[in-house]
C-alpha cells in the first residue's frame, strides 16, 4: 500500500525561520488512489493559503455539514458501536478507555474535509515554493545539524541523506509543522462522518494498535486534521508497516523533537519500495529540434545512451550516465523543462503519487546537495486549470471523439493520452499538456 504522508522540521540552531503550510508541502494523495495504486500525473495543483499540496480532491467537495450538537450526540453513539468492532480486532478495553477519554466530535475536521480549496498552482509555482532559497538554506542546515544520524541512516538503508531531508522539508518544513490535532479525535470524526468511513475507521484501528504497542500516549498522538503524524507524516497503517525504532529506546517515536526515528522510517520506507542508491530521481535534459513528443511517455523506457542517440542529452551537452532505464517527462509540455526520470522517481511516487511532489522532493534534494535550479523555461503566462475546467476539458475531449474514460477533474495518463491524440489530429505539438489554450480551442 502506498504511504500517505506529511512531515515537519524541528527549527533550531542556524536554521532560518520558514513560512510553511498548516500541514505540509506534500501534495495529498487521496486514500482511494492509494488503495488502487493509481497514478495521477496531475500538474494542476490544488492549494490553499495554508496548504501547498497538489491534490486530486474528492469527487464530492461541498456537502451540508452536520450540526455540531446533533452530530455530537450521534458521534458518542457511534463510538459505542465502534468499540465493539475494535474489541473484535484485538484492541483492549483499557486502550479504548484511554484513547476515547474526553474525545468529542470535531466539526473543524469535517469543515476542512468538505471544503478543501479549489485554488490551483502550476508546476512551476509549486516548485518555486518547494525549492525556495529559504527552504534550500534550511535543508542544508538540517543536514549539518543532523549529519551523524543522517550518515548512519544512509549507511543502513542506502537512501541518500539529501532525499530523506527533502522529504522532511516538504512534509513539515523540517519538523516545524508536525500537526497539533488529536489523531484519535480526527480519525474518529472522519470515520463517523462516513464519506470515506471505511478508510478512516481502518486508520483509527491502526492508531489504536499503535497506542496498544506503547509507542506513544493517546493525547500525545498528534498530527494533521486527516491523521498524518510526525516529522514525515505517516498515516497509522503506514506507521505500523514501515516505522522503525532507530534510536533503540523501544519506541518508534516520530512525534518528539528528536527526528531520528521519523527520518529512519522514511528511509526504510523508500528502501522497501526499491530505492537504488546512486541513481538519480531524474535529470534535467535538453531535447533536440524536431523531437518526437509522442516519445515523452512514462511507458516508453530507454537507457540514457539510447536517448542520447536520439539527441536527448544532459544540459552539459553530454549523454546522461546509464543509471538504468529512463523515461522522458514534460510536466509543462513542450514549452517547459524536460526531465529524464529513473526508477527512483517511481519509488518516490510510492510516497506520494503527484508528479509535482516527486519533482519537488528530487529537486530540493539536488539543491541541498549544491545543484542548480531548473534551467529550462516554464510557460509562466499560463495559469492552472480549475477543477471545473479540468472536468470540462475531459467532457469536451470525449465529445470530440478522444475518450478520457471518465470525468473526474484529474489530468492523469488517460486524459494525457486523449490530449495527445487530439493534438496530433489537429496539427498541434502532441505533448499531452492540458493548458488553458487547449481548453479554449475545444470550446
Amino acid at each position: 500500500m502506498r504511504r500517505w504522508v506529511a512531515a515537519s522540521l524541528v527549527a533550531g540552531g542556524a536554521m532560518a525561520a520558514q513560512a510553511a503550510p498548516d500541514d505540509s508541502l506534500r501534495p495529498a494523495q487521496r486514500p482511494e488512489a492509494a488503495s488502487q495504486g493509481q497514478k495521477y500525473d496531475n500538474y494542476q495543483l490544488a492549494s490553499a493559503a495554508t496548504d501547498l499540496r497538489p491534490a486530486a480532491r474528492p469527487a464530492v467537495l461541498k456537502q451540508s455539514e452536520p450540526q455540531p450538537a446533533a452530530a455530537e450526540l450521534n458521534f458518542q453513539g457511534w463510538i459505542q458501536g465502534f468499540r465493539d468492532r475494535a474489541l473484535a480486532q484485538g484492541i483492549s478495553a483499557p486502550v479504548l478507555d484511554s484513547a476515547f477519554a474526553g474525545v468529542s466530535y470535531d466539526p473543524e475536521v469535517i469543515r476542512r474535509d468538505r471544503n478543501q480549496s479549489e485554488f490551483t498552482k502550476t508546476i512551476w509555482e509549486y516548485l518555486d515554493s518547494a525549492a525556495s532559497e529559504l527552504r534550500v538554506k534550511n535543508g542544508k542546515a538540517a543536514v549539518r545539524e543532523n549529519q551523524a544520524r543522517l550518515d548512519q541512516i544512509e549507511a543502513k538503508y542506502g537512501v541518500e541523506k539529501e532525499i530523506v531531508v527533502a522529504v522532511w522539508g516538504l512534509e513539515s518544513s523540517y519538523g516545524t509543522f508536525r500537526g497539533k490535532m488529536d489523531v484519535i479525535r480526527s480519525l474518529a470524526t472522519l470515520a463517523f462522518d462516513g464519506r470515506r468511513g471505511a478508510f478512516f475507521e481502518g486508520q483509527l484501528v491502526a492508531a489504536l494498535k499503535i497506542l496498544q504497542a506503547g509507542d506513544v500516549a493517546a493525547r500525545k498522538m498528534t498530527g494533521s486534521w486527516a491523521g498524518a503524524m510526525g516529522h514525515t507524516q505517516f498515516i497509522p497503517t503506514s506507521y505500523l508497516d514501515y516505522a522503525v525504532d532507530f534510536t533503540g529506546d523501544g519506541k518508534r517515536d516520530i512525534w518528539s523533537d528528536n527526528p531520528a526515528d521519523a527520518l529512519a522510517s522514511t528511509a526504510a520506507y523508500l528502501k522497501q519500495f526499491g530505492w537504488v542508491k546512486g541513481q538519480p530521481w531524474g535529470v534535467e535534459v535538453a531535447l533536440p529540434k524536431g523531437f518526437d513528443y509522442t516519445l515523452a511517455d512514462r511507458d516508453i523506457e530507454k537507457m540514457p545512451s539510447e536517448w542520447a542517440a536520439l539527441g536527448i542529452k544532459g544540459l552539459d551537452g553530454r549523454a546522461v550516465t546509464d543509471h538504468g532505464k529512463a523515461s522522458i517527462l514534460l510536466p509543462a509540455g513542450s514549452a517547459g523543462a524536460a526531465f529524464m526520470i529513473f526508477q527512483n522517481f517511481a519509488v518516490l511516487e510510492r510516497y506520494n503519487t503527484a508528479d509535482a511532489y516527486v519533482i519537488g522532493v528530487g529537486h530540493l534534494a539536488d539543491r541541498i546537495r549544491g545543484g542548480a535550479t531548473v534551467q529550462g523555461s516554464w510557460p509562466r503566462s499560463d495559469r492552472a486549470l480549475t477543477r471545473a475546467e479540468r472536468e470540462e476539458l475531459q467532457q469536451r475531449l470525449t465529445s470530440a471523439g478522444f475518450d478520457t474514460e471518465g470525468v473526474d477533474g484529474r489530468i492523469g495518463p488517460k486524459t494525457i493520452g486523449a490530449v495527445r491524440a487530439y493534438q496530433a489530429a489537429n496539427g498541434l505539438t502532441p505533448d499531452g499538456y492540458a493548458s488553458p489554450r487547449l481548453l479554449q480551442r475545444l470550446r
